[in-house]
């Protein structure tokens, strides 16, 4: 599992492990959740040996390591590309001279949307690798493209972890961005548990939607946070300047390739979700505040 330490690459690591696999976690710092039945490696996706040493022997490989905040991509074009391009590809070279059976890629909604600036460039090139290597090498794949994800573990890269902490410091809510957005937000417990029935047959080779259940205005949901934590729901500060790269209701475009959207039969309430995520925000504040 490349970049298993990371808010999703953790949670599925977990469900590996929870499902009998024999898991090792190659990120460039240790997991702070690393379990007694995990192996950690430390190293980078751009170092190529250690990505060779690591893929040895191994049946699946997901590769989960990337530059995957839009604005730090915005920020670091190239840094996004070689991570994201070329370490992919580190990882995708590996797996063909190991003879990995399947390959899962971490990729994004976003993929071919007319937004998510050069996180999208890097990951629908990374995309391209993908399938070519099957093309060219057999290297079977399953390419999972993400959507809105929340949950424990997530950190201030993840939009709502960083609404939901600045609420409890500040006892406000504010928001940038269209007071029309719409997400599908997906509990990251919920897309972990697909990320491994993706190793199932019937997605070999196929592009796999994870998504929430419906579309949800962004401004509605931070309304179910400020009445969770006992505030004015109609104090929510929308500061409609456009976030670049960011989309407002969907985010496909022109898709070469449609994907299928995977519906668990049964996931996480968004209402118990969210009150998982405040307690672990409050949990952080309260941290924070004692050091």
């Amino acid at each position: 599992m490349f970049g298993g330490s990371g808010f999703l690459g953790s949670h599925v690591s977990d469900r590996l492990s929870d499902a009998g696999h024999e898991v090792t976690i190659f990120d460039r710092v240790d997991s702070p959740w690393l379990r007694d039945d995990q192996r950690m490696v430390v190293g980078d996706v751009l170092d190529a040996d250690a990505v060779n040493s690591a893929v040895e022997g191994a049946g699946a490989v997901y590769n989960y390591a990337a530059i995957a905040d839009l604005n730090d991509a915005i920020r670091m074009p190239v840094e996004a590309a070689r991570v994201n391009v070329i370490g992919n590809v580190n990882v995708l070279e590996a797996c063909r001279a190991s003879g990995v059976g399947r390959f899962v890629y971490a990729s994004t909604v976003y993929v071919y949307s007319r937004e998510g600036g050069f996180y999208r460039s890097s990951k629908q090139s990374a995309e391209h690798f993908v399938e070519e290597y099957q093309q060219s090498y057999g290297l079977d794949y399953t390419i999972l493209r993400y959507g809105s994800l929340y949950g424990p573990r997530s950190d201030e890269h993840n939009g709502l972890w960083r609404i939901v902490r600045g609420a409890i410091e500040s006892g406000e809510i504010r928001y940038q961005g269209s007071a029309d957005a719409l997400r599908e937000y997906i509990h990251v417990d919920d897309a972990a548990v697909a990320s491994v029935h993706a190793l199932g047959d019937e997605f070999r080779n196929e592009h796999v939607v994870l998504t929430g259940q419906e579309p949800m205005r962004v401004v509605d949901l931070l309304g179910m946070v400020a009445e969770i934590l006992g505030l004015d729901p109609t104090s929510v500060e929308v500061d409609e300047t456009p976030q670049a790269g960011h989309y407002v209701r969907t985010p496909y475009a022109y898709m070469p390739r449609p994907a299928r959207k995977y519906v668990p039969a049964m996931h996480v309430d968004l209402g118990q979700g969210l009150l998982q995520l405040i307690d672990e925000a409050q949990a952080a504040v309260d941290g924070s505040d004692g050091d």
